[in-house]
């Protein structure tokens, strides 16, 4: 199993004409020698929580442990964001950060 854990994320929903699914979009903020990245993974199927994270699971096996102090966009995920905005419009949504996570249906992706 892949893990991740990212300087920042947010989660997006996702219409496809049929089915709502959820998805990391996550950010890495670069440095002296390396450049900000960013990842969105295959889709979520499931998540645990503890005191400090969120932990999503995805279709492809990975796990984002996801910070809850750092929900939100920065330049290292925002310009994606707008980029699936401009290709996909109303099919992609950015998710509120007091969003009760657990209240999602992940089950329209299995593993």
């Amino acid at each position: 199993m892949s893990t991740y854990t990212p300087d920042n994320w947010v989660i997006l929903e996702l219409h496809d004409g049929f089915l709502t699914f959820y998805k990391v979009l996550a950010g890495w903020t670069g440095g002296y020698a390396s450049a900000d990245a960013w990842r969105i993974n295959s889709g979520i199927t499931r998540m645990d929580e503890d005191e400090h994270s969120f932990y999503f699971y995805g279709a492809s096996g990975s796990m984002y442990e996801c910070n809850k102090k750092y929900y939100g966009l920065r330049s290292n995920n925002s310009d994606i964001f707008k980029a699936l905005k401009e290709e996909f419009g109303n099919r992609v949504n950015l998710l509120p950060e007091e969003t009760n996570w657990k209240s999602l249906d992940f089950g329209m992706i299995s593993d």
